[in-house]
C-alpha cells in the first residue's frame, strides 16, 4: 500500500542535495491481515474522538505544560500510529507527532524511486489524488489556523536540529521538493537558521506563514526554540505539528488513561470509544504507581519507556533488563507498559523471520498510508542492511 504520491516527488531545486541516502527498503514483504486493518482504522477515529471530548481534554490539562494548554485552533499534519499485531487484534505501541519514513515506506512498495529522486524522474504530481490528499492536508491546517478557507501557504519551512545531520533528511528535503512543485517555497532549516520572536518567524528576512515541525523538542522547551514558542503563543506562525496536539494524543503519559476505561467511562467518555481504546491499547502505568518489587518479578510481561523519549531512545524490555538497570529507572518519568510482542515477517532465503511494526500515517482522524517496519534486535532500526520499510500485503 503507497503512502503517498503515485509518482516521484522532485528534489530541492534552489539548495545543493548530499549525497543519496544509504537506505534501501527491507527485502521481506509484512502481511496485515484486513480485519487487523480495519482495527487499526477504528482507533484511529476513536483516538481523534478522545483527543476533541470535553470531560478528556479536562481530564488531562493539569497535567500538560503551559505551551500544550494554547489551541491554536488545528491539528497536526503527518501523524504516525505504531502497532504490533497479536492473534486477538493490533495493540497500540505509541503515538507520533512528528512521524517521519512515510517515504521510506513508499520506497518499499516502488524500489526505483530514489531520495532524492534523479532530474528524469521529476514530473508534477498535482493531479493524482495522494499528493492533493497530502498537500490538502496542509492547506486545511493553514485555513483553521486563519480561521478560514484552507490556503496554500507562501513560505513554509521543515524544521529540525540540523536537518543535513539527519537520517531523514532526504525524505525532508523531497517534502520540500513536493511543496515547492505546489507553488510553496519550502526548505528545510535548523532553529538557528531562523529569525524567532513574539513578532514572528523570518528566513532570509521573510516571514514564514507555516512550520512543518520535524524537531523532538515537542513542548518547545529547548532555548533554542524559545522564539518559535513566543511566535506560536502570539499566533504569528501555523505550527503543524504543535505542543497541543501531542499534548493530548502523543505524549506517552496519555496512555494511562487511554488504558483505563474505568477512569474514561467516569469522565463521560462514550462506551463506543472506550471499548475501541480497551481493545487496542495494552495497559500502561507510571512507575511510581505501581509496587516497584511486584514490577520486578513480572518483569518479563513489562516494557519500560521514559516519558519524554523518542525513536525507541531508553526503552528496556523486562525480560533482558538487569536488576541495576531496573532500580536506575525513575519512577515518575518511567511508564510500565504491558509487554506485546511484534509480529513475525518471514524472510525469503533466511530461516530467522523479522520483527514487525506496522505504522499508519494519519491526518486527524484519515488515514493517509499504511507501512511495515522490519528489524532484528530490541527495537526498529532502519540502518543495518536488510532492515527498514518493506511492502506490505493487505490480506
Amino acid at each position: 500500500m503507497a503512502v503517498i504520491p503515485d509518482a516521484p516527488a522532485s528534489s530541492l531545486t534552489d539548495d545543493p542535495m548530499p549525497p543519496p541516502s544509504p537506505y534501501t527498503p527491507a527485502a521481506a514483504t509484512a502481511l496485515l491481515p484486513r480485519r487487523h486493518l480495519r482495527a487499526m482504522l477504528r482507533f484511529v477515529r476513536a483516538a481523534y474522538a478522545l483527543s476533541q471530548h470535553p470531560g478528556y481534554i479536562e481530564a488531562i490539562t493539569p497535567a500538560l505544560p503551559t505551551i500544550a494548554r494554547f489551541d491554536p485552533g488545528h491539528a497536526a499534519v503527518m501523524m504516525g500510529y505504531d502497532f504490533h499485531l497479536t492473534p486477538e487484534g493490533p495493540r497500540l505501541i505509541e503515538i507520533n507527532t512528528n512521524a517521519g519514513g512515510a517515504l521510506l515506506a513508499y520506497i518499499a512498495h516502488h524500489p526505483d524511486f530514489a531520495l532524492p529522486p534523479e532530474p528524469s524522474m521529476r514530473t508534477s504530481l498535482l493531479a493524482s489524488r495522494p499528493a492533493r490528499t497530502l498537500l490538502g492536508s496542509f492547506a486545511t491546517e493553514l485555513g483553521l489556523w486563519r480561521g478560514g478557507a484552507p490556503a496554500k501557504p507562501q513560505r513554509l519551512v521543515i524544521l529540525d536540529d540540523n536537518p543535513p545531520g539527519q537520517y531523514l533528511y532526504h525524505e525532508m528535503a523531497t517534502f520540500a521538493g513536493l511543496l515547492q512543485q505546489w507553488g510553496v517555497e519550502a526548505t528545510c532549516a535548523d532553529p538557528a537558521a531562523l529569525t524567532m520572536t513574539a513578532a514572528g518567524v523570518f528566513l532570509a528576512e521573510k516571514p514564514v506563514a507555516m512550520i512543518y515541525n520535524r524537531h523532538c523538542d515537542f513542548y518547545l522547551a529547548e532555548p533554542a526554540l524559545a522564539g518559535l514558542a513566543a511566535a506560536y503563543l502570539a499566533r504569528r506562525v501555523c505550527l503543524t505539528p504543535n505542543p497541543r496536539a501531542y499534548g493530548l494524543l502523543a505524549d506517552k503519559r496519555r496512555m494511562i488513561l487511554m488504558s483505563s476505561p474505568e477512569t474514561l467511562a467516569a469522565i463521560g467518555v462514550p462506551a463506543v470509544i472506550r471499548h475501541c481504546l480497551e481493545e487496542v491499547v495494552p495497559t500502561t502505568r507510571l512507575l511510581a504507581d505501581l509496587d516497584p518489587e511486584t514490577v520486578w518479578q513480572e518483569r518479563k510481561a513489562w516494557v519500560l519507556k521514559p516519558v519524554t523519549a523518542f525513536s525507541s531512545r531508553g526503552v528496556l524490555v523486562g525480560e533482558k533488563m538487569s536488576r541495576k538497570r531496573f532500580l536506575e529507572q525513575a519512577p515518575h518519568t518511567t511508564l510500565a507498559q504491558r509487554l506485546v510482542p511484534p509480529s513475525l515477517t518471514p524472510v525469503p532465503g533466511d530461516d530467522k523471520p523479522m520483527k514487525t511494526d506496522f505504522r499508519l500515517f494519519v491526518y486527524r482522524d484519515r488515514v493517509l498510508g499504511v507501512g511495515a517496519r522490519l528489524y532484528r534486535g530490541q527495537v526498529t532500526n532502519l540502518r543495518t542492511p536488510g532492515h527498514g520499510y518493506g511492502p506490505v500485503q493487505v490480506i
